[in-house]
């Protein structure tokens, strides 16, 4: 299908990014990679009257250290998130999550700030930042505010940022001794997740976030309960998709995605060590 006609705006900066939203308010969506908004646009499931085209603001593509913290900006495409030696060294789960998403021609493309800012409870990348604690830096007319990842994703496509305000940054504490396990089910290679688990294990602390297994991206804080207070991998694994309401589809029914959720959960803890 083709989209509904709309007006097309080239943002040179961040702030003029912000202006544009702000002169045109719930009628204007970012475009960053193109990947996620413009198949809602062929399906008209979204009709903006104007796209700001945001995917050329470089000083938005980075990943460098900032103390404790590693900070990507928003607009670095996964190619780069993926081939970092930073990202490898630090959150390699991040790296190895990155290398799962589409297929190359998608991975030179997108963007990491535009994967999260898309809400889909089905991408992988979610999931990984869920499990390494990280947060998003949005900026808006007030200036900007840093959002733990746990109060990013509100619901299906839906995040916290509001309608004048950009996603610009990243942050993941460093966990460079860390072990992880990135671990996704699939129908045919470069397909969505049926579900996914990734799996992030520093010493005490265990993060799990789920793929496909809610109306938004969730984290499987049974298991990582279970690990801190000593339970093996595979009992911990069996909390995996309690509290969760997983899709049924074509793909794949309720019971089979709980089923899969506790598998994968299990592999990805035994891979990573616990």
């Amino acid at each position: 299908m083709i989209p509904v006609a709309f007006e097309y705006e080239l943002a040179t900066s961040a702030e003029h990014a912000l202006s544009l939203l702000a002169e045109h308010g719930d009628e204007a969506k970012l475009l960053a990679g193109g990947h996620s908004l413009l198949p809602l646009m062929k399906y008209r499931l979204a009709t903006p009257a104007v796209v700001v085209d945001i995917g050329r603001l470089t000083d938005l593509s980075y990943v460098r250290e900032d103390g404790d913290v590693l900070a990507i900006g928003a607009l670095t495409r996964h190619r780069d998130v993926e081939t970092s030696d930073l990202v490898r060294s630090h959150v390699g789960l991040l790296a190895a999550a990155t290398s799962k998403v589409g297929d190359p021609q998608v991975r030179h493309r997108g963007t990491l700030g535009g994967a999260l800012a898309h809400g889909d409870p089905a991408s992988d990348l979610p999931a990984a930042i869920i499990a390494l604690g990280g947060s998003m830096v949005i900026q808006g007319p007030s200036g900007s505010r840093e959002v733990p990842v746990d109060d990013f994703f509100t619901g299906f496509l839906e995040t916290t940022i509001g309608e004048d305000e950009l996603l610009t940054e990243v942050r993941i504490p460093k966990a460079p001794e860390a072990t992880w396990s990135f671990q996704k089910f699939n129908r045919r290679a470069q397909d969505w997740a049926i579900v996914g688990a990734a799996v992030m294990v520093d010493g005490d602390r265990c993060g799990v976030g789920l793929v496909n297994m809610d109306s938004r991206p969730v984290r499987a804080g049974g298991v990582e309960a279970a690990i801190a207070s000593g339970a093996s991998a595979a009992d911990a694994a069996a909390s995996a998709a309690d509290g969760l309401e997983p899709p049924g589809d074509l793909n794949a029914g309720v019971d089979y995605r709980c089923h899969l959720a506790r598998v994968l959960t299990r592999r990805g803890l035994e891979e990573a060590g616990r």
